[in-house]
């Protein structure tokens, strides 16, 4: 099985977006991941000479769906969104919930329900491409806000994730690294990977280059979301005998108000 080739659009404004284009070379099948804006996507295409089959979206924000129905007019390509959002996203041509799969040529991707940012969020897994495709769930080094979910929620649908494979990309939808390394520091700050995340962050944006796509072994390492087992974040919390949901909780909350 081949590795996909997976393009990513950068939108810098307002949310740092990244949209991902990504094609199976076997089949020379194409998919966008969370196409928020048309223009940057179709340049980004048609540059490629890439005509996309399969728009993939996560959820229901509109910086995630906001060119697809304009994308499936202009290529052709199907809308693949998660069942929950039904009521929220417009023009799917398949609604899809945890179990079921989406195919890119030859490569088979799993759905996996991840609610907690929103109640209806879904990644796409593709095993064999050892790629996650997570939207707003999992960042580097962060998760998303809890607009709609619980932390309870959201710990779960994290560790359903860090469950995956160590060497697997994690393709997340925002340039955020940073900011969130700052603040995993305050929490962790003798976490040595972390430590060494941070240097290599600072100098691929020094160089104006993207910081993701991750690896989940180092997300697992350094991401303080991952870790609120972490002695050294519990001792800065003060909460070495709470549960982990509430240790999460703490740590949203402070990013919160980072």
């Amino acid at each position: 099985m081949s590795d996909f080739q997976i393009e990513q659009v950068f939108i810098e404004q307002p949310l740092a977006n990244y949209v991902y284009l990504v094609r199976e070379p076997e089949s020379g099948q194409v998919a966008v991941v969370d196409p928020g804006w048309t223009q940057p996507v179709k340049t980004a295409l048609d540059g490629l000479g890439w005509k996309p089959e399969v728009i993939l979206l996560t959820h229901h924000h509109a910086d995630h769906i906001g060119a697809a129905e304009a994308l499936k007019a202009l290529y052709g390509a199907r809308i693949v969104a998660p069942d929950a959002d039904r009521h929220r996203i417009k023009g799917a041509d398949e609604w899809v919930r945890e179990g079921d799969s989406v195919h890119l040529g030859a490569a088979r991707g799993d759905v996996i329900a991840v609610p907690g940012h929103t109640s209806g969020h879904v990644a796409y897994y593709f095993a064999d491409q050892k790629a996650l495709f997570c939207g707003d769930t999992l960042f580097s080094l962060g998760c998303g806000r809890l607009f709609e979910g619980t932390p309870e929620q959201m710990l779960h649908s994290l560790r359903k994730l860090a469950a995956l494979p160590e060497e697997t990309l994690i393709c997340c939808a925002h340039e955020y690294t940073e900011a969130n390394g700052r603040f995993a520091l305050t929490i962790e700050p003798e976490n040595q990977a972390l430590l060494t995340r941070m240097k290599e962050v600072a100098a691929l944006r020094g160089e104006g280059q993207p910081t993701v796509p991750s690896t989940m072994g180092i997300e697992r390492a350094t991401n303080p979301f991952l870790r609120p087992h972490s002695p050294e974040i519990r001792k800065q919390l003060g909460m070495e005998a709470a549960s982990d949901v509430d240790v999460f909780a703490q740590i949203r909350k402070r990013k919160d108000a980072f």
